[in-house]
């Protein structure tokens, strides 16, 4: 068995809830443009405009959580590559068709194999997204089809092309020879 170094998860606070307001005024011209115009009098059309931004802002929510998770795991998985190569014990541990043969992504195989608790973020679609984008951008810039639509077919791409850089078979970590903590940086 041998020590990694612990996956520090930085997840969605809860946050304020002027940040909140903030969110919904900037999805309310993208709800607005999505929804047809009828015979609902004002104030039906007004809740159904305000529900959808909700909405909209749920998913941007769910979009930052899941980027959150794959910034952690990449500077998680950068961590143990910096231990692997500083450790020759590590390195006399495991078969050389293992390291430094594996890719990146059989990383994120073994926090899959050791059944990592994510609260609902599927460890594939972070790190896709956070491969697809530097920053968490503002919500600003998605459209209403990306936050409903096309966010987990990009960061699914984006995952599938990062993880087959390698060539041959993963060469693929196993999970009773690691232990590592999982820890929430952003729990009080």
């Amino acid at each position: 068995m041998h020590e990694l170094p612990p996956l520090l998860v930085h997840a969605v606070a809860d946050r304020a809830r002027g940040e909140d307001a903030g969110d919904l005024t900037s999805v309310m011209l993208e709800a607005e443009d999505m929804l047809a115009a009828g015979d609902a009098g004002p104030e039906v059309w007004e809740q159904r405009k305000f529900d959808l931004a909700v909405q909209l802002t749920e998913r941007y929510r769910g979009l930052l959580s899941h980027w959150l998770w794959g910034d952690s795991v990449l500077e998680w998985i950068r961590q143990c590559e910096i231990t692997f190569e500083g450790e020759d014990t590590l390195r006399q541990l495991l078969h050389p068709d293992v390291w430094p043969h594996a890719s990146r992504a059989s990383f994120v195989t073994l926090l899959m194999d050791k059944h990592v608790p994510t609260h609902g973020v599927a460890l594939e679609k972070a790190v896709g997204l956070r491969l697809t984008f530097r920053q968490p951008p503002p919500i600003d810039c998605f459209s209403n089809q990306f936050l409903l639509y096309l966010n987990a077919t990009v960061a699914d791409t984006a995952y599938q092309t990062w993880s087959h850089l390698i060539p041959h078979a993963l060469a693929l970590f196993p999970p009773e020879r690691f232990h590592f903590q999982v820890l929430d940086v952003d729990a009080e």
